[in-house]
C-alpha cells in the first residue's frame, strides 16, 4: 500500500510545473576585474542558453530573473511590461527565434544594460564591492509566495538559483539568514553557483540548510556545461541523479556589533545575537548579564577547575551569555 501511495505522489510530482528564480550577480567591480576568467557579456550567453533550456523542458515551466547589482536589486523578467510565457507577446516577430525565448532574452539583456548605464557607485558607496544578494533573495521569495498563492492546486514547484562572483558582505548576514530560514520552512531549495573567487560562506550555508546544490566550476569558461548538468534537473529528476555536493560547510557567522565574520563569538542567551567580544549588556535586547565570564586566557594562566572567583559576584538566575 505504501509503495502505491509513493508511486502516485511521484507521478503527481512529475506532472508539476517548475518555477525557477535566477539571481544574477551583476557587480561591475568583480566582472571587470583584470583577473576575471570570464567577462559578463560572455557569461550572459551561457546563462541565456540555460534559461531557454529550462523553458523548453516543459510547456508550463516558469522563469523569473533578478539582477543583484551594487546598491540595487531589480527584476529583469518578468517586469510590468513583459508578458509571462504562454501569453500573447507584443514584440517584433523573428522567424529564426522561438518567440518566448526572444522575449526573455531581450528583457534580460535590456535590463542589465540599463543597470550598467547608471552612474557607477563610488568606493564609499559600494560596500567593499558587494552586491545585494540578500535583497534579491527576498524579492525571489516574495515572487514565489505570490505564485504559490495563485496556484490553488499546488502544482508549482519553485527553486532559486544564485549565480554570483562577489565576496560575502558581513552586513548582509542577518537578512540572508532570514531568507534561508524562510526558504527552508517553505521547502524551497537554494542552489548556488560560485562562478569564481573564494567560497561564499553564507551561500554555502543557504545551500546546505535548504538542501540545494553549491558548486564552483573548475573552469568558469565552461559555465554552460555546469549549469546544464548540475542545475537544470528539477527536484523530481534529482532523486534519480548523483549530483555534486559539499564535502565541508563553513558555518561561521558575522558578529552583530562590527559585522565581521568570527571564528569564536559570544551569544546572547535571550535573543541569540552574536558578538566578537564580551559585553555586560546586550546591545540588541538590552539584557544585563550578572557576571564576567571566564575567558580562554584566564584558563591558560592556571585558573583552578571548579574554583569560584572571589572578586566577582556569584552567577544569578538571570540570563547569561554563552560562547560558541
Amino acid at each position: 500500500m505504501t509503495s502505491v501511495i509513493t508511486s502516485v505522489c511521484l507521478l503527481n510530482y512529475k506532472d508539476d510545473s517548475n518555477l525557477l528564480v535566477i539571481v544574477i550577480d551583476t557587480n561591475p567591480f568583480e566582472w571587470e576585474h583584470p583577473s576575471a576568467p570570464l567577462k559578463l557579456n560572455l557569461a550572459l550567453k551561457h546563462i541565456l542558453a540555460f534559461m531557454n533550456a529550462h523553458l523548453a523542458g516543459r510547456h508550463d515551466n516558469r522563469l523569473a530573473v533578478i539582477a543583484s547589482h551594487v546598491g540595487a536589486s531589480k527584476f529583469l523578467y518578468p517586469t510590468l511590461n513583459e508578458p509571462t510565457p504562454g501569453s500573447k507577446v507584443q514584440t517584433k516577430k523573428d522567424a529564426n527565434v522561438y518567440q518566448v525565448f526572444k522575449v526573455v532574452n531581450d528583457a534580460v539583456l535590456t535590463g542589465i544594460a540599463k543597470l550598467l548605464q547608471d552612474p557607477r557607485p563610488t568606493l564609499e558607496e559600494k560596500d567593499l564591492g558587494s552586491s545585494k544578494i540578500a535583497a534579491s533573495l527576498s524579492l525571489g521569495l516574495c515572487y514565489i509566495n505570490q505564485a504559490l498563492k495563485s496556484d490553488g492546486m499546488g502544482h508549482v514547484k519553485p527553486r532559486i538559483l544564485v549565480l554570483t562572483v562577489s565576496p560575502d558582505s558581513s552586513s548582509d548576514y542577518i537578512p540572508i539568514m532570514n531568507c534561508i530560514f524562510s526558504a527552508q520552512k517553505a521547502n524551497i531549495p537554494i542552489d548556488v553557483c560560485k562562478i569564481w573567487g573564494e567560497d561564499a560562506v553564507f551561500l554555502q550555508q543557504a545551500a546546505h540548510i535548504t538542501e540545494g546544490i553549491y558548486m564552483r566550476p573548475d573552469d568558469p569558461r565552461g559555465l554552460l556545461q555546469t549549469l546544464m548538468f548540475s542545475f537544470l534537473p528539477d527536484m523530481f529528476s534529482r532523486s534519480y541523479l548523483h549530483l555534486p555536493g559539499q564535502d565541508e560547510v563553513d558555518f561561521r557567522a558575522a558578529c552583530f556589533c562590527h559585522k565581521r565574520i568570527v571564528d569564536i563569538g559570544f551569544v546572547c542567551s535571550v535573543c541569540l545575537s552574536i558578538f566578537c567580544s564580551f559585553s555586560p549588556v546586550c546591545s540588541t535586547c538590552r539584557t544585563k548579564f550578572a557576571f564576567q565570564p571566564l575567558l580562554p586566557s584566564a584558563r591558560r594562566l592556571g585558573a583552578k577547575a571548579g574554583a569560584s572567583n572571589p572578586g566577582s559576584p556569584r552567577p544569578s538566575s538571570s540570563s547569561t551569555p554563552s560562547a560558541s
